[in-house]
This record gives structure tokens, C-alpha cells and sequence, in this order.
């Protein structure tokens, strides 16, 4: 066996432990999506879809949000394709910045790992592939762990609610939602190191909680994140002028 049969094995086997790793990480919020996944396959028959419509369309937007929000407006008859893409678009603006904090790692893919990787990203994956970035370097086999486990569950959470949901009238009275929120928690927690660190993370809630309670839909998530991104920003720099 030559050299670079053995680097290339070598690399085979790292990505198979990261794989797996991230599929394990990803176990607490799972169980957060599973009563979502659910409650959608329920609205989604409740509000005239069919069985297969919304299955499909767990599979192919897989976009929780969005998928509700969508469901919801078929639900009131609205069913102009444009009006639902728009509104779906405005849901799902904080994909563009996610994406672009994982710009530098994705664009040393191939663009087929771009286009999957970008396709199965959601809030869940990006937290749990961020926090493992900053312990231990970016791995595209992990981020890919993460989210098809996130993918899967999704999808045959979505079937299961389309399956029993008449007996099922509210999923989310389970309670198992919050494991989402307190697994963000748990990764957020430990990158608050500094003080800087510790002032973005307070203005971005302060502006969530504003938001939540003044601005319509989704949109506290846009304005926290560039008011966060903003004062984060101007610490930065003035820290770098000290220097």
C-alpha cells in the first residue's frame, strides 16, 4: 500500500467519525423535532393537503418555518404561488446569514457538497456544526452527520403525524419542544468567554424580545442578528485600535 493510499484511507476513516459524531450530537435536539414534525404532517391534512403533498413537502422544502407558515396560508385559502414563495423567502432570511458564516469552510467543497450541504442547513444544524468549529476545526462529514439526522427525523416525524395524527391532537402539548431551546443554551453557554462575547449575546436577546413583541413574523431574527452582528463589530474594532 502506498502513501497515498494510506492518506487516503486515513481520510476515509476521519470522515466516518465525524459522520458519526455528528449524528450523536445531534441526538438532544431531535428529540425537539420530532413533536414538530408531527404537528406538521397534522396541519398539513388539516388544511386540505393531501397525504402525499405533505409529506413531499417535508422532503423537499424541509423548512420547518416555512413549511408552517405555507401550510397556514393554504389553510386560508391563499394559494397564489408567488405570495406564498415571497412570504416563505422573508421566513427563511436568516438562512443568507448562516450561510455566510460558513461561506469560508463550504467554498473549499466540491459543489456538490455545496448544493447538499446549503440544502439540508437549518437553525439546529448550523448551531451544533458552529459549536463544534470552535472546539475542534470544520468538518463537512460532521455538518453532513448533523443534518441528515435532522433530515431524516424530520421527515418521518412528518409521516407519522400524517399516519396517526387524528389521534394525536396536539404533539406539542408533550413538552419535548423545548429541548431545541435548551440545547442552544448549552452550546451557547460556553462561547460566552468574554466580554464582548457576553454583550452581543445580551443585545441580541434584548433586540429578540423587542422584536417578538413589536415586529411581525419573523423578522426579530433578521433585526437581532445585524444589531448583534453590529455591536459585535464595533467592539471588535475598538479593540483591535487599542492594540
Amino acid at each position: 500500500m502506498n502513501a497515498k493510499q494510506e492518506t487516503l484511507e486515513q481520510g476515509c476513516m476521519e470522515s466516518g467519525r465525524d459522520f458519526w459524531a455528528g449524528a450523536m450530537n445531534s441526538g438532544p435536539i431531535l428529540l425537539g423535532v420530532i413533536p414538530f414534525g408531527i404537528t406538521c404532517g397534522v396541519m398539513g391534512l388539516t388544511a386540505g393537503l393531501t397525504s402525499l403533498e405533505t409529506i413531499m413537502m417535508s422532503i423537499f422544502v424541509f423548512a420547518g418555518a416555512s413549511q408552517f407558515v405555507a401550510i397556514t396560508m393554504f389553510g386560508a385559502g391563499i394559494t397564489g404561488f408567488g405570495l406564498i414563495v415571497f412570504t416563505t423567502l422573508l421566513v427563511n432570511l436568516r438562512h443568507m446569514l448562516m450561510g455566510a458564516s460558513l461561506a469560508k469552510y463550504l467554498v473549499k467543497q466540491s459543489l456538490f457538497r455545496q448544493v447538499l450541504l446549503s440544502f439540508l442547513l437549518t437553525d439546529e444544524a448550523y448551531a451544533v456544526t458552529i459549536s463544534r468549529i470552535h472546539q475542534g476545526g470544520y468538518s463537512s462529514a460532521y455538518q453532513f452527520g448533523v443534518s441528515i439526522s435532522l433530515y431524516i427525523t424530520w421527515a418521518l416525524s412528518t409521516i407519522a403525524g400524517v399516519l396517526v395524527g387524528s389521534y394525536i391532537p396536539n404533539p406539542l402539548a408533550w413538552g419535548l419542544d423545548f429541548a431545541m431551546p435548551a440545547t442552544f443554551l448549552v452550546l451557547l453557554f460556553p462561547r460566552l468567554t468574554d466580554r464582548c462575547s457576553i454583550v452581543v449575546c445580551v443585545v441580541a436577546g434584548l433586540i429578540s424580545i423587542a422584536g417578538v413583541l413589536y415586529l411581525p413574523g419573523k423578522w426579530y431574527m433578521i433585526v437581532a442578528c445585524i444589531g448583534a452582528v453590529l455591536v459585535g463589530g464595533l467592539m471588535e474594532g475598538e479593540k483591535a485600535s487599542e492594540k
